[in-house]
């Protein structure tokens, strides 16, 4: 871009020099003719130097500005996102977790088989993935999201065969009447914790009832997302395929499956002058899953990503099931809770239907002031965003970052399919660096009952986390 602005003023400056008649001359080498005593003197040869370091010194001509007017336009292009002549603007991202998990308290009951992977302690690169998202044409935007970390251990046997697909959706925005129109592989719009973003979730890994066992996925399918002008009342609801592999991207058979979804959530109180330091959220949804191959089954693992299941009803055979739930939260300063309730009817194929259910409730409290970020319409309807520390840490500037400490209690009762009773306390402390970067600390107290897999046991799982992402 320098050497196009020199250019430029070269270009002045023979402008320059064309307009003031002949007046003077820019000595390039060459000998001037001689000259009578008695003759008019000429103005004196510049040099290139002087020519243009007269050209920035003088009032610039009409001419001239134009030129640099031009190439501002120009720098300003260059640093602007990478957009195509299609009106795309694209930008590129990535997600990286390190997880370290220690079992300082494996009940001896939790053995076998059935535990696989073991309450081994173990490393790993809980997500390891790569992002495009865009925005085109004023009312659509994409995300493509791609996994390189490796499948749990138990679930494929070890590493996946190929990246996973997680986001890959196109949305189109401001439809009259209908809001924002979805289509692809994208979270089913179900519980406030599940279509939170796992980067703005308090805690390592969800509560034991989300994780999996009645809040979905992400899925293949549709959705709509809507609000009313002042974005108070939200309302999403959504079509989907049941549980295609996020590895094999696809699934032949004549009998597919499906999920229906709906979601709505309200805001009774929202501090305007403080966006939204101080709220009330509440919401209701409900999920409908008709199996694709007639059987269920609801199992969940202590809050890590790998290990053993505590608590598994096993394979059971039914055609459908639906999923109520209800979710609150309260934001007031720097103090969160939040909380969630599920309530599931199982339709069995060759028995009565069946009830189980659960919930969870925790509370987080920022030491250094600041508050948890809320999304009125974000990007999966009304969620918890990024956190925003009030000073980043930093050694050389003497900032500590953010300081956040928490606590949950998470239930899930299978006690109707014979899956016995799971409770699960667990505390810690989260340090954000930065509004992308956050080191993570949870104590996990797992507590199961009788007639759960193994029985009654009793465990303490220290977990770790480096969570960074761009």
């Amino acid at each position: 871009m320098v050497s196009v602005r020199i250019w430029a003023f070269l270009v002045a400056a023979a402008m320059t020099v064309a307009g003031s008649g002949g007046a003077c001359a820019i000595a390039v080498g060459q000998e001037s003719a001689p000259v009578s005593p008695d003759a008019p003197r000429a103005a004196e040869p510049l040099s290139l130097r002087e020519a243009v370091q007269n050209l920035e010194t003088h009032e610039p001509r009409p001419d001239v500005e134009s030129i640099l007017r031009r190439l501002d336009k120009l720098e300003q292009a260059a640093a602007a996102p990478f957009e195509n002549p299609d009106q795309w603007t694209v930008k590129f991202g990535g997600h990286v977790q390190l997880d370290y998990i220690n079992w300082t308290n494996a009940d001896p009951a939790i053995t076998g088989p059935a535990a696989e992977p073991g309450t081994k302690n173990y490393f790993e690169f809980r997500r390891l993935r790569l992002m495009a998202e865009g925005k085109g044409y004023g009312n659509l935007d994409f995300r493509l999201q791609m996994t390189l970390e490796p499948e749990t251990v138990g679930d494929s046997g070890g590493a996946a065969t190929s990246p996973d697909v997680k986001d890959a959706y196109l949305s189109m925005n401001d439809i009259p009447w209908l809001g924002r129109f979805r289509i692809g592989n994208f979270f089913v719009p179900f519980s406030l914790e599940q279509v939170t973003n796992d980067t703005f979730n308090v805690f390592m890994e969800r509560s034991i009832p989300s994780q999996g066992v009645f809040a979905g996925d992400r899925e293949v399918g549709v959705a709509f997302y809507n609000a009313n002008e002042n974005q108070d009342f939200t309302w999403t609801y959504g079509a989907f395929f049941d549980s295609i592999s996020d590895t094999l991207k696809e699934r032949i058979d004549d009998n597919q499956g499906y999920r229906l979804s709906g979601r709505v959530t309200w805001l009774p109180y929202y501090d305007e002058p403080s966006n939204g330091r101080y709220l009330v959220h509440l919401g209701a949804g409900v999920l409908y899953t008709d199996d694709q191959n007639n059987t269920v089954q609801f199992r969940a693992r202590p809050q890590i990503h790998e290990g053993p299941r505590l608590i598994d009803s096993g394979i059971l055979d039914a055609t459908s099931y639906t999923t109520g739930n209800v979710e609150a939260a309260v934001v007031w300063g720097p103090v969160t809770v939040q909380s969630e309730a599920f309530l599931s009817r199982v339709n069995m194929s060759i028995a009565d239907p069946a009830t189980i259910g659960g919930a969870y409730t925790h509370v987080s409290y920022f030491l250094t002031g600041e508050n948890r970020k809320y999304e009125r319409f974000g990007q999966h309807g009304a969620q918890f965003g990024r956190n925003i520390p009030n000073r980043i840490f930093s050694l050389a500037d003497g900032g500590w970052g953010a300081w956040e400490a928490k606590a949950r209690w998470s239930y899930l009762n299978l006690n109707d399919i014979s899956g016995g009773e799971y409770n699960d306390l667990a505390v810690g402390m989260n340090w954000y660096w930065s509004d992308r970067t956050r080191v993570m600390f949870d104590w996990i107290h797992p507590v199961t009952s009788s007639t759960t897999t193994f029985g009654s046991t009793t465990s303490d799982i220290l977990a770790m986390r480096f969570d960074f992402n761009w």
